[in-house]
Order: structure tokens, then C-alpha cells, then sequence
């Protein structure tokens, strides 16, 4: 199975109408991170994958669209 980190990450942050600054400032991670993860030039480590998933209250796998 193929997953596309970056597609989910940025789907999941569209659909809560969250622009990269909004959850920057909101989970502590940087802009720029956001940025590179959503476009796939870096993968993102667990630890901020949680972070995350917690911030939108959902398990990593709905995070990752592993549920599919």
C-alpha cells in the first residue's frame, strides 16, 4: 500500500479550513515543515504525525488515510 503523507496532511488541513500559518502557530511546529511535508520533500517523523493527529482529534491512521 502506497501512502501519500502529504496529500492526507494537507486534505485533513483544508478541510478544517486551516491555512499553514494557522496550524503552525496552533500545534508548535513550523510553517515550513508543514510546507515540506505536504509537498512530500520531507517525510514527517511520528512524533509530529501525533501531534497532529491529536490537534484534529484523530488516530494516526485517519491522519495517514490508512483506514482505506
Amino acid at each position: 500500500m502506497k501512502v501519500d503523507i502529504g496529500k492526507s496532511l494537507k486534505e485533513h488541513r483544508e478541510s478544517r479550513d486551516f491555512n499553514l500559518t494557522q496550524l503552525a502557530k496552533a500545534t508548535g511546529i513550523s510553517r515550513q515543515n508543514l510546507s515540506r511535508w505536504e509537498t512530500n520533500e520531507v517525510t514527517p517523523n511520528v512524533l509530529a504525525c501525533i501531534t497532529i493527529a491529536k490537534f484534529y482529534g484523530i488516530t494516526l491512521d485517519e491522519l495517514l488515510s490508512l483506514h482505506e
